[in-house]
């Protein structure tokens, strides 16, 4: 694969994008990897993946360590939309990234299609934790469009009553997952610790199109949802003796890729459905919905990513989608527990007129997150929800790439929640 696309040219002694109608967003996210606090006044120049010397943009933070949202060219929406176009979807750009006192990074691959924006979230390493170079890190090829080894074929429902096997009680979404970046018995390959929306997104935005039927996003969301759920409820690597929950190898789980971009199509759609699963009666297990790509590969009996963004062309929804190819015997569930939070969603959306002790929790919540992301106002604690909340609330939403609606639904909630505990201590990872 190219380092640049493949319907560039040469121009002026560097290569340049031709006949590309389209344009694609791109906003950057910079926080400390230490404190989750953003980072103001960082730095970072936009290139094409390539042609370094050649700057496209400048940019720097503002308060909230956020990026204005920029438009780059990207490829013609229908490469994204038709399985058989054989040509790459999206364009890629570098980013390097340098702010005082923090070691710089350089993020090669950022993937940009067409009608949506990519966020790139940027974690920088305080210098006296620093190595001597800067870090780097390359996206490789998206997997729809790059050479992966297909699933290896598993049973959908994990045997549990062995002597020996060690399950949950409960389906529990976890805070953290621990994702091995190789195949599992690549002793080589680095662990990294992992919020799990954070995982699911990164899959999400590295094994389906971010362009396609919202429906078809929704379903395959569960699905991936599903089979990282029947990993954490069986432990199932663990109880083979390795210290990690998942892998980022195609031909074992799904592909996670370290500093690569996810977009907002996706990101929306699992900050709102994060704590489902898929299930089947009578079974407790979260069910390991394994998926193809359905052109290259054939998956008799799994879904059919290609095939599932025709039935969302068609209108289908995601659990028709998800039944189409599983069977009319699976249905969404939720799970029982959240980790990581202080308090769970009321169970109704938090508006003006709402009062007691969840508003209160929520208007304490949101100051102390103001106190990172100064341009949060902060709010009376007084436990009545009235329009100064309303706007705190609608600011934050703005900072997080939510619907600014005021209100807190749960989506909302929970990525206050996970703001909050973010800011607000360092997560112990052992």
């Amino acid at each position: 694969m190219s380092s640049i696309s493949d319907y560039s040219i040469r121009k002026n002694g560097v290569k340049a994008m031709q006949d590309i109608p389209d344009k694609g967003k791109l906003r950057i996210n910079v926080t400390s990897q230490v404190t989750s606090y953003p980072i103001s006044d960082a730095s970072i120049t936009i290139s094409y993946t390539g042609v370094p010397e050649n700057v496209l943009e400048r940019l720097r933070t503002d308060s909230s360590g956020q990026t204005e949202e920029i438009e780059l060219d990207a490829p013609p929406l229908e490469y994204s939309l038709n399985a058989g176009s054989g040509r790459q979807p999206y364009s890629e750009y570098t980013l390097n990234i340098e702010a005082p006192g923090f070691e710089s990074i350089n993020i090669s691959g950022t993937e940009i299609l067409p009608d949506v924006t990519a966020i790139q979230n940027v974690e920088m390493r305080p210098n006296d934790q620093a190595r001597e170079n800067e870090e780097v890190f390359v996206i490789p090829a998206h997997t729809l469009y790059g050479e992966y080894p297909p699933k290896i074929a598993e049973d959908e429902i994990k045997p549990v009553t062995e002597s020996g096997e060690i399950v949950l009680s409960r389906v529990v979404i976890p805070e953290y997952i621990v994702v091995h970046d190789g195949s599992p018995r690549d002793s080589t390959a680095n662990n990294y610790y992992v919020k799990y929306k954070d995982y699911i997104k990164n899959v999400a935005s590295s094994e389906i199109y971010a362009t396609w039927p919202e429906n078809t996003i929704r379903a395959n969301v569960l699905a991936i949802m599903s089979f990282t759920l029947n990993r954490v409820y069986t432990e199932w690597y663990r109880n083979k003796g390795y210290d990690f929950t998942i892998t980022s190898s195609t031909a074992f789980d799904h592909k996670w890729i370290p500093e690569r971009n996810i977009y907002d199509t996706i990101s929306v759609v699992v900050d709102e459905i994060f704590s489902n699963y898929l299930s089947r009666p009578n079974v407790r297990q979260p069910i390991l919905t394994q998926y193809c790509d359905g052109y290259r590969v054939t998956c008799p009996n799994w879904m059919t990513q290609w095939g599932s963004k025709t039935l969302g062309d068609q209108g289908y929804t995601p659990i028709e989608i998800l039944r189409y190819y599983y069977g009319s015997d699976m249905y969404i569930n939720t799970a029982e527990e959240i980790s990581g939070i202080p308090a769970s969603w009321p169970g109704y959306t938090l508006e003006n007129g709402s009062s007691g002790a969840k508003v209160r929790q929520l208007q304490e919540q949101i100051n102390v997150i103001s106190d990172a992301y100064p341009a949060i106002p902060k709010i009376s604690v007084d436990g009545i929800y009235g329009p100064a909340t309303s706007e705190a609330v609608r600011t934050f939403q703005s900072v997080f790439g939510l619907p600014q609606t005021g209100t807190v639904d749960y989506k909302t909630w929970y990525k206050i929640s996970e703001i909050y505990v973010g800011v607000s201590r360092i997560a112990e990872l052992t």
